[in-house]
């Protein structure tokens, strides 16, 4: 496989819009985690809200996109510089070179949720809602083509959890058929009802914060956030500390709608293909950014899957204590905060966490640990077994 330079890369969640703030965060051991207050939703649950999301204001000329996913991919697009940063690459292979791989779970969900409230006689929703621009899953990416200007192959990617970690793999294979010279990769999930809702009834919402690998773990918290990256065809050796995109690795479990197979068949399987594209062993790996939810099944499946395959001695956390599970955007959120400990030299400590699971048998961290980091794996694993691990590297 053809290692890709992350050439830019931006992140925003409810630790902090821009990559300072979140690297603050993680090195602090900050949670952005609070009681529910979304909406009209009354659970008592902790959601990972980003601030500033109902403030922001989509140009007059893309009105008819206005949702909070949109205001939330627009915040996390403004960050860092990344706007200017796609429009340099644009200039460099042209827009038509440039592609768009998005990932994405409820998309603007929230708005036709609103829009069933102001329903009329006979039911009819109001005529103010737009979905094809809002709710349609593809409008995300028609939104946020229009904001970057670039104007290649785009898709959108909805498997669920794992959305955000498979487009890595589609900008891949483009690039690597020549279709395309750079492409846009991330993900953006904001809340709603649905899924604050639905995962209550399916009880794997926790009342607290949620607690990955803990012995006692009770559910997952709902987050939202949006992470973008920019991946562009290798002009040369890679410079040294530059953060490469080096292996992924795609599974299905087929195991159950919404329960991973028990003993992480499907979890390993994406994790050894991930190894096998990057031509690295286990014993490679420094760190592990695991999908950790919080919820009993999860966290055992993916525990007995990274148990049995790296052993003991490999160091790995689950940030979800600190910026919930952000579904479909938790793939390319996951994918910066790993491309950060590659920069900075640390290993980020998961929060919330006690009491670790004695399944758990690895170098679980609970505390962040200072230490150089060459190539870290990260996990993102969703319903119906829709597996995917990704493979970072920093060059040396």
């Amino acid at each position: 496989m053809t290692a890709l330079p992350l050439t830019h890369f931006t992140a925003t969640s409810c630790i902090g819009s821009g990559l300072a703030g979140t690297l603050d965060s993680l090195l602090e051991r900050r949670s952005g985690l609070a009681p529910c207050a979304f909406e009209t939703v009354r659970l008592e649950t902790h959601i990972g809200q980003v601030p500033g999301v109902d403030d922001v204001r989509l140009p007059p000329e893309l009105a008819r996109f206005d949702s909070r996913n949109h205001r939330l991919a627009l915040l996390g697009l403004s960050q860092d510089r990344f706007i200017e940063a796609v429009a340099g690459c644009a200039a460099r292979w042209g827009r038509r070179r440039v592609g768009l791989f998005l990932g994405t779970s409820t998309s603007g969900m929230l708005e036709t949720e609103i829009a069933y409230r102001r329903r009329g006689p006979g039911g009819a929703l109001p005529s103010t809602l737009d979905y094809a621009a809002t709710h349609n899953p593809y409008a995300l990416v028609a939104f946020v083509g229009r904001v970057l200007g670039i104007e290649g192959p785009s898709a959108v990617t909805c498997t669920a959890c794992s959305s955000s970690a498979k487009v890595f793999g589609s900008a891949r294979r483009m690039i690597e058929a020549q279709l395309i010279d750079a492409a846009v990769v991330g993900g953006v999930d904001s809340l709603c009802l649905t899924t604050l809702y639905g995962f209550h009834s399916l009880q794997l919402t926790s009342r607290a914060p949620c607690r990955p690998f803990d012995a006692a773990r009770d559910g997952i918290s709902i987050g939202e956030a949006a992470a973008f990256a920019l991946l562009e065809r290798p002009s040369g050796a890679a410079r040294p500390g530059q953060i490469l995109f080096t292996g992924i690795g795609e599974s299905s479990d087929a195991y159950h709608m919404s329960s991973p197979h028990p003993q992480g068949l499907g979890a390993r399987a994406a994790m050894c293909q991930a190894l096998e594209s990057a031509g690295l062993a286990p014993r490679d790996i420094d760190y592990i950014n695991l999908h950790g939810t919080g919820t009993p099944g999860n966290d055992s499946a993916e525990g007995r899957a990274v148990s049995g395959l790296f052993g003991p001695g490999v160091a790995a956390s689950s940030t979800k204590g600190a910026t919930g599970h952000t579904l479909g955007a938790a793939g390319a959120l996951e994918a910066v905060f790993c491309a950060l400990a590659l920069r900075h030299g640390f290993a980020p400590g998961g929060l919330n966490t006690t009491r670790l699971d004695p399944e758990a048998r690895f170098d679980y961290l609970c505390e962040s640990r200072r230490q150089p980091l060459t190539r870290v794996l990260s996990n993102s694993f969703g319903f119906g077994g829709s597996n995917c691990s990704l493979v970072l590297q920093r060059a040396s």
